[in-house]
């Protein structure tokens, strides 16, 4: 099963299971000087980019602002079966939470208690958009962690092409869970939600995804059903 993704203008295939939707290409246009600054309080860090400032980790809450508890959803039928805010781990084991962070699905992300802590908002996908132009070339090399799982020196397969991790953004490939519960592809790929609904298709949202062959960025829309990361930024 395959998905087609457009990056940086080159069409090519990448195997994964098969989403509906076709991704289109998210590029940069102009260069800007990363700052970092990580001694905000009450988070590990942020690093900032352009006039942006977004967090240097996944986000890994339980909890909506308001303090209400979020379900942890791990069989396959229920999590299937949402219409409601959920999170889970990667094969619903906390080892790979402690890395990556939660998988978050849409309807957490859109809940009105709010999904991120106070300051912080999840990016509309206009703000994934500025992101990439901020950067130029090789956008996602710039925002992937570097090394690869076969050398020992890093969580992406090889080629983890482009990494350079120059923002200090250090994207990881968390992979994603599916609107059928499955999980698939860690190592491969970072999924990120933004809060943009599709408003073509009512049940699908817009995500950014970074690769493990590629140093461009994509973007496209998909089942809100579907789990995936959480980045935030700073209001």
């Amino acid at each position: 099963m395959k998905k087609i993704i457009t990056v940086v203008a080159v069409i090519v295939m990448v195997a994964a299971c098969k989403k509906d939707s076709v991704p289109t290409a998210v590029t940069g246009h102009s260069s800007t000087d990363v700052k970092t600054d990580i001694n905000d309080p009450g988070v590990d860090g942020y690093i900032q980019i352009g006039t942006q400032k977004w967090m240097t980790k996944n986000l890994d809450v339980n909890h909506y602002r308001n303090g209400d508890h979020i379900p942890q959803v791990r069989r396959k039928a229920d999590w299937s079966a949402l219409k409601t805010g959920a999170w889970c781990w990667y094969n619903n084991d906390s080892a790979t939470g402690a890395v990556y962070g939660k998988l978050y699905n849409w309807y957490a992300v859109n809940d009105p208690r709010g999904l991120a802590p106070t300051g912080w908002h999840v990016p509309s996908d206009a703000e994934w958009v500025t992101l990439a132009t901020n950067l130029g070339d090789n956008p996602g090399g710039k925002l992937k962690d570097t090394g690869t799982i076969e050398a020992g020196t890093g969580l992406w397969y090889a080629p983890n092409t482009g990494a350079t991790n120059e923002t200090g953004f250090t994207g990881l490939p968390g992979g994603w869970r599916s609107a059928g519960g499955a999980f698939i592809r860690i190592g491969d790929y970072g999924f990120w939600w933004s809060s943009t609904q599709d408003q073509n298709i009512a049940h699908y949202a817009f995500y950014t995804v970074l690769f493990f062959d590629l140093g461009g960025l994509g973007r496209g829309t998909d089942r809100k059903r579907n789990g995936y990361s959480v980045r935030c930024l700073r209001d």
